[in-house]
């Protein structure tokens, strides 16, 4: 008999649960879009945005998803023919070079698999290789949410002088924004593109692009850069629909306003604080999971290459699925797929999941999700290890 009525949880890497706050923000009429409190609110967005960031860079907003985002930076940074490099650590860095890729770039991918870190060495030797300085920008995920292998931003911009390249660096920040740990400008990065749906607690469908003066001043003139696609517009509007060209996207504003106002009362640093110690707790639970069932790991070994936002692992087929499908019919918690590690047709896919710890979660969220999936395994009598739970809550602990 189920157990799943009552308010669920959803701890996939996105969309993530939305704060109450939020959606009452959201519940209204639609506004005035030519003067009054709409235009005033917006004028408050751009610092906040700029702040969660890292940066005095440029913001450019658009009306769409992390792809969004995608298509926007490269509009912006290319011309076709152009070349880049690709650092791809699972589904999205290969996704995001595909786009690139399918709009005339020229893509060069440094594929470093789906659980390891990139190797600075070779992405300084493929920058030393480049003696022409083709590649105009290095595109990289700071968090890739298939694989949840975080690349050290700092160490690639060193990478990347150390080879004394002129390329810009663009990172995507679409999983790991406001919940890991991200400085724009101290980090040497030029442009930074995001969405609404996960760290920043808003629905889908708003995009984010921030880039630096520099990155602005050498891409003028691209030819791929359509009027709806071009930054500089949203950047540096005259008239308030130039934000969006056309409608403003009203009420996702009203939210992400309230979710900017929510990290501001926070503070970032503690907010970065809350996702690290969070994402300690779920990686001391598959510790002491797999302790009992070799089948049982996280995708990343190496903790310091993990991202904060969200943990994939590994189950062993079908028992990924068989627990998924328990904790969300019989639990009211909703697991994460594990997107890209194997096919939907191979049998290996039904192994994998993904834990999300992003946005808009805490403490009991957390611990709760995990006390859940232990319930399930019992119930499926999927091997496992004790005292997972007493770890998680030991992690919580020391952390609060």
């Amino acid at each position: 008999m189920s157990l799943a009525h009552g308010r669920p949880y959803l701890a996939i890497p996105g969309p993530s649960t939305m704060p109450d706050r939020v959606l009452q923000a959201m519940h209204r009429g639609s506004p005035n879009i030519y003067e009054g409190g709409l235009i005033e609110l917006v004028a408050g967005l751009w610092p906040d945005l700029r702040r969660v960031a890292g940066t005095a860079a440029h913001v450019a907003m658009y009306i769409g998803n992390g792809h969004a985002a995608w298509e926007a930076a490269n509009a912006n940074l290319f011309s076709r023919g152009d070349k880049a490099l690709v650092l791809a650590v699972g589904q999205f860095g290969l996704s995001w070079a595909n786009s690139a890729r399918a709009m005339g770039v020229d893509v060069e991918v440094l594929d470093f698999g789906k659980a390891v870190a990139p190797d600075m060495g070779r992405v300084e030797a493929a920058l030393r290789a480049d003696t022409g300085h083709r590649i105009k920008a290095v595109l990289t995920t700071q968090v890739d949410t298939a694989s949840s292998v975080k690349t050290d931003i700092p160490a690639l911009r060193a990478a990347m002088d150390a080879a004394g390249h002129p390329a810009l660096l663009a990172v995507d920040c679409i999983a790991s924004l406001g919940c890991d740990e991200y400085r724009m400008d101290e980090w040497g990065v030029d442009v930074t593109v995001a969405a609404s749906q996960k760290g920043l607690m808003t629905p889908p469908g708003l995009a984010f692009v921030w880039f630096s003066e520099e990155a602005r001043m050498r891409c003028k003139g691209g030819d791929l850069a359509t009027p709806y696609w071009a930054w500089g517009p949203r950047a540096e509007p005259v008239e308030f629909w130039q934000y969006w060209d056309g409608t403003a996207p009203t009420h996702h504003l009203y939210g992400l306003r309230e979710a900017l106002d929510m990290i501001n009362e926070e503070g970032l640093a503690q907010v970065w604080h809350r996702h690290r110690v969070l994402a300690g707790a779920v990686w001391a639970t598959f510790d002491a999971w797999s302790a009992g069932n070799p089948a049982i790991a996280m995708n990343v070994a190496d903790p310091g290459a993990r991202g904060w936002s969200v943990t994939a692992a590994r189950m062993g087929a079908p028992h990924a699925t068989r627990l998924r499908t328990w904790t969300e019919k019989q639990a009211g918690v909703t697991l994460g797929i594990g997107l890209g590690m194997a096919a939907s047709d191979d049998p290996a896919y039904h192994g994998f999941l993904r834990v999300a710890h992003m946005g808009h979660v805490n403490a009991h969220m957390t611990l709760g999700a995990l006390a859940v999936m232990e319930a399930g395994m019992v119930a499926l009598d999927i091997p496992h290890g004790q005292g997972a739970l007493a770890a998680a809550a030991k992690v919580v602990a020391a952390g609060a």
